[in-house]
């Protein structure tokens, strides 16, 4: 990373009007939304505070938002702080819209965690802070929900300290009450650095109030801890500590703002975000410390120039404004009508909320949405050299669940298609294919609700109603045994009639061969223009042997055969290879195949025991486990597994996770299936095909 502590960059200063970009990022129930209206609310972007439970509120507007109550997409809403301009992107908190999250976080200033005061729950915030960190992105943690907390502070912030890997700096302590039933309340807050008390209203700014004497042994230690862990970073103020002398205010705030600004430590505020508690300071820290529109360019060694030049983080499709590409202006001005790299600039538009208000110029550090730029994507910047992929933007993990898609209404399967290729545009964590062995249109997601998520677009957006399914297994079969097969196919229809005469030798290969042919016709009993209709006629056999599934491992030899001058032609051979593979195939032994994936499930290591019994619950095969690279605290799970046990497994790991777990897969072979289970896919199979 770039050292952005040790120079002067341009980009902005509190109050100059630049532009900043904050993302409120956070697990599922966090009150990451709540917090965003406060912020609109105390800054006067809105008149009242909305609800998430009313449905009115700007953050989680969408449809299939509202429907869940939980955040599905982005959220963009700009504001006018004390002469700064802000944009704060809500994010949504589920691990599956996590892809929104990150794209999200990758254009932004900085980032405020917002989590609740749990410490049991503190694990859920692990891959959003791995993100943050290995990304070197500045963020504040928001302990929200403090007015309700049952929890010491400290062991909050001892159990936040485990699952980052930034010096956690905590700003404030809490002032509580303890009221007559024994029960405590966290009724304001002292700050260690101004050492202010402030008491909480249930609404508006913290009333100043004098220092409570009882308080005065835990903020004295607690500023101590803080001073320490800044003193990491500045030789002067540890020279002042050590002396024991009190050092200005003004070198704590600049060391806040230096190691803040160089993803040193990450500063721990507390509030209530649904009842404006601690908004404001919450609003200040961000105002004196997020890096400017410059620095954060260039700790991702984006150019920052002068030159226009923009990045597009996520594409929506509307129906009145067609496709809106959001983009981080990183330099220069947009303006509308001008031409960069050979793309004209259309309608710019300035997103809050669901509304989208019209403006003639985007300056560097805005977001605005462009419209109808056609090839402009998410992940691609948007230069005078045209438009090319960021380097460092976020990849999309690898779907963990599919459905079967099937459209309700047979005409509209075209329009299936264009409106997946749409929903995949704006969640590149999506992905569907037409699945050639199974015959089926598989939508790949996330999980479970992710792809809920995607069906009701389908239906509400782009008036596509769908039948879903879980997907069916790609199954095999093969054969045990050999055979020696004689075939003959003749038609006499008048003229010119149809003969071929085949003897063909059949007998297994090795797992993983395929299907090999094998030519040993001599003396010219079969012509040589001939031999490849056989070998066609094998190889369009094989696509459904005797139990209804594709055949492979197996060798055909065509080593005999007759033919006639005249009836004799490709045609007829072809359908006397398909006689006799149908005649000998079930004097082979037929054997059912299903496909073994190796499967490598990531999970913290105190839940290992219990994705290891849910593999072998799976007649899974476990090969082992190790910890995961990078990750403190974590391991992975080794193991082959049956592709027909994994279509719900995500829903499993997650539960015993508290979210957070993932997996992914590859093929590794075919292995025989036989009993019941192998009985019973047979006979699903046949109705399949009567039906």
């Amino acid at each position: 990373m770039a050292d952005i502590k040790s120079e002067t960059i341009p980009g902005g200063r509190p109050g100059s009007g630049a532009h900043r970009v904050v993302a409120l990022c956070g697990p599922y129930l966090s009150g990451k939304t709540s917090l965003l209206e406060s912020i609109l609310f105390a800054t006067g972007a809105i008149g009242r505070r909305g609800s998430t439970r009313a449905g009115t509120s700007i953050g989680d507007g969408a449809a299939e938002a509202r429907k869940r109550g939980m955040g599905t997409e982005i959220n963009v809403a700009s504001v006018d702080y004390l002469g700064d301009q802000w944009t704060f992107l809500d994010v949504p908190g589920s691990i599956e819209f996590q892809h929104d999250a990150f794209a999200a976080l990758a254009v932004s200033d900085a980032a405020v965690v917002v989590c609740e005061p749990s410490p049991d729950r503190v694990v859920a915030l692990t891959p959003l802070l791995k993100f943050i960190e290995d990304h070197h992105i500045p963020h504040i943690i928001f302990v929200n929900k403090i007015d309700s907390a049952e929890v010491r502070v400290r062991d909050m912030l001892s159990a936040l300290q485990a699952v980052s890997s930034r010096k956690l700096l905590l700003r404030q302590v809490p002032i509580r009450h303890t009221a007559a039933d024994g029960s405590e309340e966290t009724v304001g807050y002292v700050d260690l650095v101004s050492e202010r008390a402030y008491r909480y209203k249930s609404s508006g700014a913290s009333d100043l109030i004098e220092m409570p004497a009882e308080i005065l042994p835990r903020e004295s230690e607690a500023r101590r801890e803080m001073l320490e862990t800044l003193s990491e970073f500045d030789d002067q103020l540890l020279e002042q500590l050590i002396e024991d002398i009190a050092p200005e205010k003004s070198l704590i705030y600049r060391d806040l703002h230096d190691e803040f600004g160089a993803d040193q430590i990450a500063p721990v505020l507390l509030g209530a975000g649904d009842r404006e508690n601690g908004v404001r300071r919450l609003l200040k820290a961000l105002r004196h410390d997020t890096p400017f529109v410059g620095e954060t360019a260039k700790r991702r060694s984006l150019p920052s120039n002068g030159v226009a030049m923009a990045e597009c983080f996520k594409v929506l499709h509307q129906s009145h404004a067609g496709k809106l590409s959001l983009c981080r202006v990183w330099s220069g001005n947009l303006i509308e009508g001008q031409s960069i790299g050979g793309q004209r600039i259309g309608t710019l538009l300035r997103p809050f909320g669901q509304r989208l208000d019209k403006i003639g110029e985007a300056k560097a550090g805005e977001i605005v949405a462009l419209a109808k730029v056609d090839v402009l994507s998410g992940g691609q910047s948007l230069s005078a050299s045209g438009i090319a992929a960021t380097e460092d933007f976020p990849k999309a993990d690898a779907p963990v669940f599919a459905l079967a898609l099937r459209a309700k209404n047979r005409n509209d399967e075209v329009k299936l298609s264009g409106a997946l290729h749409k929903i995949v545009e704006e969640d590149p964590s999506l992905a569907f294919e037409a699945r050639a062995e199974t015959h089926e249109l598989l939508l790949r997601g996330q999980g479970e609700m992710h792809l809920k998520v995607a069906v009701d677009k389908l239906a509400v957006r782009y008036n596509v109603a769908v039948d879903t399914e879980t997907p069916r297994v790609a199954y095999r079969e093969t054969i045990q045994g050999g055979s020696t097969q004689h075939a003959r196919y003749k038609r006499q229809t008048g003229g010119h009639g149809q003969f071929a005469d085949i003897k063909v030798e059949i007998k297994p290969l090795a797992r993983g061969s395929g299907f090999r042919f094998v030519d040993k016709i001599v003396g010219g009993v079969v012509p040589r223009n001939f031999i490849p209709a056989v070998e066609e006629g094998l190889i369009d056999y094989l696509k459904e042997g005797p139990l209804g599934q594709p055949v492979v491992d197996l060798e055909v030899t065509l080593f005999d055969g007759q033919y006639h001058s005249v009836d004799s032609s490709e045609m007829s051979f072809k359908m006397a290879a398909r006689i006799a593979m149908s005649e000998a195939m079930p004097k082979c032994k037929p054997v059912l195949l299903e496909p073994i994936l190796k499967v490598t499930v990531a999970a913290p290591n105190d839940a290992t025991p219990r994705i290891q019994r849910l593999i072998s619950g799976r007649r899974g095969q476990l090969l082992g486990y190790d910890a995961r690279e990078g990750w403190t605290g974590w391991d992975e799970v080794s193991a082959l597994m049956p592709e027909a046990e994994i279509a719900d497994m995500i829903v499993e790991i997650r539960s015993v996770t508290q979210g957070v777990g993932t997996f992914r897969t590859e093929f590794d072979h075919l292995q025989e299936l036989v009993g019941r289970t192998a009985d019973r896919i047979v006979e699903e199979t046949k109705k399949r095909a009567a039906a």
